[in-house]
């Protein structure tokens, strides 16, 4: 293996739309090669004979990696020749996984520009459920409760807002509630309702660590108690027993990513759709809670008494 490793190197991602497949598969390769820093150049919307001449000039000045998804086919040879000349690798990155799709359906692939940024149903369903996040944020309109795909209970620092909204650009309207030892959760959220709920945890380490990051933003520092580490570790058994006595899956976000806990609400998620379809089938309306532990592990609750200890 080449010891003399470049420290950064450059990376042009070019796109006929908005550049966001490109940014994500390139992260997701760039963090593989931690040793070299990618200088990342977006081209998006490229479209036009003049667009793709400006983005060869940028190539040729700043050379490196080039990643592309354009449906022009003119274009697109425009730029492999020019990439070809100055021997820089060029890839067409959804080419492969189009000729995976075309070999297996048995059906030619239709020339859409940015056709995952249509305005239809979904687009606008996305809309409403960000709408609804922000409105239901920090237990705000808890008559509303119902209304919720999903409900997130946490205590304070335990990413429940940046989750939400994460959820909420995945198409699915997500409310957050905070848990607060004394004070008693809204009364819809202990009725009957159709909202799946699920509680964040995290170790009071961790959050001590966030809380003493966001008390020195704030202009009140008289905040002890808020970042004391065995008032916080109180705070989290108090909302572990509050969830196991509800029956509410927890998922402790200590390690975790924003997507990495969106993924694990929505595998618990799935799960309980599919139980409450074969409970439809049964005859039989229950359906069971469950946790996932740090590391993705998810268990479910079988049989087991109320309040008994779920896994962190």
């Amino acid at each position: 293996m080449n010891k003399d490793l470049p420290s950064y190197f450059h990376l042009h991602l070019v796109s006929d739309s908005t550049g966001e497949t490109l940014t994500t598969i390139s992260k997701a390769a760039a963090v593989h090669y931690s040793q070299a820093r990618p200088i990342e150049h977006v081209h998006p919307l490229v479209r036009t004979e003049r667009q793709i001449a400006r983005v060869l000039q940028e190539i040729e000045s700043a050379p490196g990696i080039v990643l592309y998804t354009i449906v022009n086919r003119e274009l697109a040879e425009q730029l492999e020749r020019r990439c070809k000349a100055l021997q820089l690798p060029c890839i067409a990155v959804l080419d492969p996984i189009m000729k995976v799709f075309e070999s297996y359906l048995g059906a030619p692939k239709s020339m859409t520009i940015g056709g995952q940024h249509v305005l239809d149903a979904d687009y606008f369903g996305r809309i409403d459920a960000l709408n609804f996040a922000m409105l239901h944020d920090d237990g705000q309109l808890p008559e509303d409760l119902d209304q919720a795909d999903i409900i997130i209970l946490g205590v304070s620092r335990t990413s429940k807002t940046p989750t939400s909204i994460y959820l909420a650009n995945r198409g699915f309207k997500t409310a957050n509630v905070p848990i607060v030892a004394g004070l008693p959760l809204p009364e819809r959220l202990l009725q009957p309702t159709s909202a799946f709920v699920v509680g964040l945890v995290a170790s009071p380490e961790r959050i001590a660590q966030v809380r003493r990051n966001r008390v020195m933003t704030m202009a009140d520092k008289d905040l002890d108690d808020y970042v004391d580490r065995e008032r916080i570790a109180e705070e989290v058994a108090y909302s572990r027993r509050l969830c196991n006595e509800h029956g509410w899956p927890l998922i402790d976000v200590t390690r975790r990513s924003i997507e990495e806990t969106a993924a694990a609400i929505l595998k618990l998620y799935s799960d309980r759709q599919a139980e409450a379809q074969a409970a439809g089938r049964n005859g039989d309306g229950k359906s069971e809670g469950g946790s996932v532990d740090g590391s993705g592990r998810s268990e479910r609750k079988s049989g087991r008494p109320p309040g008994a200890t779920e896994a962190p």
